[in-house]
């Protein structure tokens, strides 16, 4: 069976105009597609791949089971860069000497004065804002204040010993100082019962009964880590009840998509539909956790059309699947059966993460095309320039993606626990190490989240296209230098005139918002661009209502002169409350008035399930 066979929805290349033509309806009258799912994704287009040094990649595979997924000869040329860097510059050697001299020196003055009443407890040195490790009034104590202090001395002397040697290529110095710094942190003081003081009086004050808990807590995640089950409280969020729970029909499916609208929940809707393009790392319901927490409800509440892409789950018979694969059985698929459920309709088009620069490129290489389906363009936290794109460039650079790229080849995808593990290590204080002491040393369980259970509902990523996105954009940055390729022919950013509504997150680890803002740069478009407080995933799930959010919005003119990162801090005003607010004004001002709603699909899609479809149990 094709994948044109499969799909039963293959528009003709005049379709893809400026307006779509009149018989457009008509020739989407066809055969409702098979519900039957492949078990195997043919890459459209693709060549057979040659594998080269078969033995050498299944030694490198096997090494990777031991690493990690780290390449252990990328770790190397870092450490060796920096050391043979070091070794060579005696002055560095004997400042950070001199460092270590002076910092003992007011250590030991400050310990011998630290049962004065008069005595500063951060005397010596102090916590950073966003480190939470040392925040309990019990830190301030001794002994256990020298206890963090000593260890703050040691992580900022590994810093300035680790940065800024002259010479040392800025990823190899990056690597060194990160690589330092997971050890340490797994150092810290916070880390052991005997000298964190939270746990010590929990201890006093339960008659020990802290360790029972944690100790029940540690093997409960054991059995459930082998067993792969779901982790402790995630129970309660069931997908297609609790969390992926907005009522809709999935009305189009191919090998690599369901297609979801959600039902309407106003009487009348804006003529304009919107279409969610999510990231494929994970699944898509992260816009449509629980009611209060999504972005669909929310939507369909402001009186818009909602339809939203589901991924497939890959396995190993998908490894040939290619980027281009998800932009054409994606997003672009997607778009044909939205024109046939709504002809000459323009569409609102948001995009998330990975999804959000799969959207760019679509969009651009719509826009070379002269196709002017997308009424507007939103991207959430996506990045479409890599050369800034925060500390996950740390496990990208030649050695490591072939190193990857091995052990990709051995399974034909990347396993969910890489993925997971490295965005984990970028936050490891929060994500691992205070976790692990709140855990199992306090006997204590944070409260269960909908996001949490969403975030350990990981996927898998097909071999070549992973390859390809690694190479062509992170290593080459192909996209941004207008080098990427569509259907055989460059595309450029700049080609894209319609408004765009851009969000960056304040604390984001895997899309910098400064890596995100270069979108100014490179399209020729009205760009209104939002920075909102909280983090990669945080930041964007942020209903009205909830405590504790604010933004920055301004809007640049296409035509308008360029303001830098720094001057648009200064600049933009700041707002108390959810985004989400902010770009559903955005969007009714760029929609028509209201009428109708729609209907549900086209054609026969009573053999299809109701939202949230059966891929995202895959």
């Amino acid at each position: 069976m094709t994948l044109t066979q499969t799909s039963g929805l293959r528009l003709a290349e005049e379709q893809l105009t400026a307006e779509p033509p009149i018989d457009l309806v008509t020739r989407c009258a066809l055969p409702a597609p098979s519900v039957e799912q492949s078990s195997n994704l043919p890459a459209v287009d693709a060549q057979p791949v040659t594998e080269p040094y078969p033995l050498d990649r299944a030694f490198h595979a096997m090494l990777a089971r031991f690493t990690g997924g780290i390449s252990p000869v990328a770790l190397s040329l870092a450490y060796l860069d920096w050391s043979s860097h070091l070794a060579a510059s005696p002055q560095r050697q004997l400042e950070r000497a001199r460092d270590v001299v002076r910092d003992t020196d007011r250590f030991i003055d400050a310990a011998a004065r630290a049962a004065s009443p008069a005595q500063n407890p951060w005397s010596v040195i102090k916590p950073q804002a966003q480190d939470r490790r040392f925040a309990a009034p019990l830190w301030e104590s001794p002994p256990f204040n020298l206890y963090a202090q000593s260890f703050l001395l040691g992580e900022r002397w590994w810093h300035d010993a680790a940065t800024g040697v002259h010479g040392v290529s800025p990823a190899n110095e990056a690597i060194v100082e990160f690589s330092g710094r997971q050890v340490l942190d797994m150092l810290a003081p916070s880390n052991f019962a005997a000298s964190n003081p939270e746990v010590l009086q929990k201890a006093f004050r339960s008659g020990g009964e802290n360790f029972v808990f944690g100790w029940q807590n540690w093997y409960s995640d054991l059995i459930r880590m082998l067993s792969a089950g779901k982790t402790a409280g995630d129970e309660q969020f069931v997908v297609g009840k609790t969390v992926a729970a907005s009522p809709g029909k999935v009305v189009y499916r191919n090998d690599l998509i369901e297609l979801i609208q959600y039902h309407p929940t106003t009487e009348k809707v804006r003529p304009e539909p919107i279409l969610i393009v999510p990231a494929w790392i994970m699944k898509y319901y992260i816009l449509d956790l629980s009611p209060q927490n999504s972005l669909v409800k929310y939507l369909t509440g402001e009186g818009f059309t909602v339809f939203a892409i589901s991924w497939r789950n890959p396995n190993a018979s998908d490894r040939d699947v290619t980027f281009d694969d998800y932009r054409k059985l994606g997003v672009s698929a997607a778009l044909d059966a939205i024109a046939c459920i709504l002809p000459r309709r323009k569409v609102h088009a948001l995009g998330y993460c990975l999804g959000g620069t799969l959207l760019s490129i679509a969009a651009a290489a719509m826009a070379r095309d002269g196709d002017n389906r997308l009424k507007t363009i939103t991207l959430l936290a996506a990045q479409t320039d890599f050369t800034e794109a925060g500390e996950l460039t740390l496990f990208i650079n030649e050695s490591q993606v072939a190193f990857l790229e091995d052990m990709m080849w051995e399974r034909g995808y990347l396993d969910t626990t890489q993925m997971a593990g490295a965005f984990q290590l970028l936050r490891s204080n929060d994500l691992i190490w205070s976790r692990l002491s709140h855990d199992y040393l306090m006997g204590e369980r944070a409260p269960p989240s909908d996001l949490m259970a969403w975030n350990a509902d990981a996927t898998r990523l097909p071999y070549r296209m992973h390859s390809e996105y690694l190479r062509k954009l992170f290593l080459s940055n192909d996209l941004a230098e207008g080098r990427y390729h569509v259907d055989g022919k460059s595309v450029s950013l700049a080609d894209i005139h319609a408004p765009m509504f851009v969000v960056g997150t304040l604390r984001d680890h895997v899309a910098p918002w400064r890596s995100v803002y270069k979108i100014h740069y490179q399209v020729d478009a009205d760009v209104t661009f939002l920075l909102t407080s909280g983090g990669h995933n945080a930041g964007v799930v942020a209903p009205p209502g909830e405590p504790g959010h604010s933004y920055q919005v301004m809007t640049k003119a296409a035509d308008a002169s360029h303001v830098d990162r720094d001057e648009w801090l200064k600049l933009a005003p700041h707002a108390k409350g959810s985004w989400w607010q902010e770009w559903s004004k955005w969007l009714t001002a760029r929609s028509g008035v209201l009428g109708d709603p729609p209907r549900m699909g086209f054609g026969n899609v009573d053999g299809l399930p109701d939202a949230p479809g059966d891929y995202v149990h895959t």
